[in-house]
């Protein structure tokens, strides 16, 4: 059975899994409202599901059409837009935000205040350090080019990205790549290279005792 508090707000469909605690004024199920050069889909949203023993804390929003797995914890004031699939035991920190039509893969955690950009992929145990941000168009907002080009980064099996790092619109982290805090990532990153500075540059090889696999 769910926890839902008095405060908070579950539209009707929404679906609850058991132990699913929605903590003080939290919004799940919440349809988008669009402007009108939104690039975002607008057909008629299915409601969104929520995973066994996952926690929506304290002024969490989960917008309709999305899935969110099992033991996650959306943190509080974090926002999860429409069509986002959230695999299971991932975290999403507080005022953190993932934009509509993104995949995050089990395991991710994704630090307070990260900005993940609509039409990201973000694969299994991925590490998003605290005010990353994510870009998904190079032509903010002009022409109508743009939208046939519009997608967010490919962020590679445990790869990690720094603190405060910035990915240019398309690339690709390789797995268990490493971005270094304030990188601008303009290109893609080779798997297990480690990258710095503005723009991101290889230092050298992610170390052996660091990677995933001897975790």
């Amino acid at each position: 059975m769910a926890e839902i508090h008095p405060t908070a707000t579950v539209y009707d469909g929404t679906v609850l899994g058991q132990g699913v605690r929605v903590l003080e004024n939290a919004v799940v199920g919440k349809q988008p409202s669009l402007g009108a050069s939104s690039t975002a889909k607008r057909e008629p949203l299915p409601s969104a599901r929520i995973g066994d023993g996952t926690v929506i804390s304290t002024g969490a929003i989960v917008f309709a059409g999305s899935s969110i797995g099992a033991n996650c914890i959306v943190g509080d004031q974090s926002c999860i837009r429409e069509r986002v699939t959230l695999a299971d035991d991932c975290i999403l920190g507080r005022g953190s935000l993932i934009e509509n039509d993104t995949t995050v893969g089990s395991g991710t955690r994704i630090q307070a205040d990260a900005y993940v950009t609509a039409y990201s992929t973000l694969e299994e145990d991925v590490f998003i350090a605290p005010c990353v941000v994510t870009t998904n168009d190079n032509f903010m907002g002009r022409t109508e080019r743009r939208h046939e080009l519009i997608k967010g980064p490919t962020i590679r099996r445990g790869a990690r990205i720094g603190g405060g790092a910035i990915l240019l619109p398309g690339v690709e982290i390789g797995e268990d790549a490493f971005v270094g805090a304030g990188a601008v990532v303009t290109k893609d990153v080779e798997r297990r290279m480690l990258v710095v500075g503005n723009p991101a540059r290889v230092m050298r090889g992610v170390l052996e005792d660091e990677l995933l696999e001897n975790q």
